[in-house]
This record gives structure tokens, sequence and C-alpha cells, in this order.
């Protein structure tokens, strides 16, 4: 499966406003593809919002998801009529399931994870049905059941978003 173009890759490693150094990693593979994240993300159906993981670091403190932006998901219709545009508040969620598949493979077994605050949230560029959302998730807090992450997404050599992120364990998934 293509990820990202290598155009986007070179356009990605220009961008110096990205949360860390994109430069030296291949977009265009995946890690884990959807299917292989249930093991570690609860969430299902419309809900599971992330494509894949693209890269992890040896620590498990940074990693890059993927998010195919498409035009028969559940929101297009609505959101908005004749201009659709991925929900601001589902690019968040999308980061925030990507900030509990870091967290719970750091722990090395899948957990449910809520999350208590968002901060910080800045919406920057429109994601539109056909982009590919690279959404970049790096650790600033982590313990046995708390966490606390920076998340952006980019399109290209555009910053969507960025936001600060607080989860908890909140127990096992139903599954685990």
């Amino acid at each position: 499966m293509t990820v990202a173009s290598k155009e986007t890759q070179n356009d990605i490693s220009l961008n110096s406003k990205a949360l860390f150094d994109l430069s030296a990693i291949d977009t265009s593979k995946l890690l884990l593809t959807r299917k292989e994240l249930e093991y570690w993300n609860p969430h299902r159906f419309e809900l599971a919002l992330l494509d894949g993981i693209v890269w992890v670091n040896d620590a498990r403190t940074d990693c890059v998801g993927i998010k195919h932006v498409r035009e028969d998901e559940f929101w297009v219709k609505g959101h908005f009529p004749g201009k659709p545009m991925f929900p601001g508040v589902l690019m968040v969620e999308s980061a925030a399931q990507l900030a509990c598949y870091l967290f719970n493979s750091r722990h090395g077994k899948p957990a449910l994870a809520a999350f208590l605050r968002i901060q910080e949230v800045a919406f920057r560029s429109s994601v539109l049905p056909g982009d590919d959302l690279l959404i970049l998730c790096q650790e600033v807090k982590f313990g046995r059941k708390r966490f606390v992450c920076d998340v952006q997404g980019l399109v290209g050599s555009r910053v969507a978003f960025d936001a600060r992120l607080t989860g908890m364990s909140i127990g096992p998934t139903a599954e685990s």
C-alpha cells in the first residue's frame, strides 16, 4: 500500500514546523496496517480512524500514523454539502487514537484510554477527501496510567492542526 508519495515526503522534510524531523522516515510504508492496529486500539467501525502506523522510534516516545481521508466516509455528506472538509474534532480523535496506540504499545498490552484534556488546539489548514493526513505524536509525560502527548497533523507540507492531549488508562479492553 502506498501511503504518501515521494513528493509528499520531500515536502514534509522541508517543513520546519513539523513536531519532529521526518526526513529519515519512509512515509510510503506501513509498520502496522489498520487490521493489525485493532490489537492495540479498541476503536471499531466508523470510529476506527487510523489507517495504519507508519513509524515508531525505538524508545516508543514518537510515532507517525496515517489517515486516508475518503469520499465515502460518514461525515462527507453533511460537513459540508458541496464542500466536504474533514471535521476538526475527527482530526483530534485520529490523533488521540495514535496517542492511545503509543501508550499501549509502550506498556506492551492493550488497554482502554480515556482522554482527560485537550489543550492548545489550533486548526491551521483544511483536510479534504483524497488527502493523506500524516499524524505525528510525541510523548511529553508517560506513567503507569496517565500520559501527555503533543500531536500534529500534516497534509503535504501544510500543518493541518496541532494539540496537546492528556489521557488515562481506564482498564483492559473487552478483548484483552
